[in-house]
């Protein structure tokens, strides 16, 4: 018989700094939110609670914050209860993050963030690197040292 397939990949922005707290026993996790756009011309999103356990959330709570992109691969976990103050029963479904991969630079701008001057009146430029010399001879994979 086929085992099943619980995995899941989302990319989005936080919509909340991350959180992160130790269990009794030691281990300490991290719970952050992810708007992940629908794509469509509405401007919709869906959002998605989503928790790091151990390195990755400590990783998660020490780069990321509200605003910043991430990539999200895990698991759904869903939760289930009976409300104190109500009696009813309740559930959630949230993502249980494997692996978080950073896409912005601390300013949200897709890379790292731009060296400061200490002289507020020296005007910097970013400098392009321009590649003059390209030809298309085919690789000599001999040359490859791997």
């Amino acid at each position: 018989m086929a085992r099943g397939i619980n995995q899941v990949m989302l990319m989005g922005r936080l919509t909340r700094d991350p959180e992160t707290r130790t269990t009794p026993s030691g281990k300490t996790v991290t719970s952050f939110s992810l708007a992940v756009d629908r794509g469509t011309q509405d401007d919709q999103a869906d959002f998605f609670d989503v928790t790091a356990w151990e390195k990755t959330g400590e990783l998660v709570a020490q780069y990321l914050s509200k605003g910043r992109r991430c990539l999200v691969q895990g698991r759904l976990r869903q939760d289930s209860w009976d409300d104190k103050e109500s009696g009813k029963k309740r559930s959630k479904v949230e993502v249980v993050a494997f692996d978080v991969t950073f896409l912005d630079g601390p300013n949200g701008d897709g890379g790292s963030a731009p060296s400061q001057s200490s002289d507020s009146g020296s005007n910097t430029k970013n400098k392009d690197v321009v590649i003059e010399d390209i030809d298309d001879k085919p690789i000599d994979l001999s040359e490859i040292p791997f």
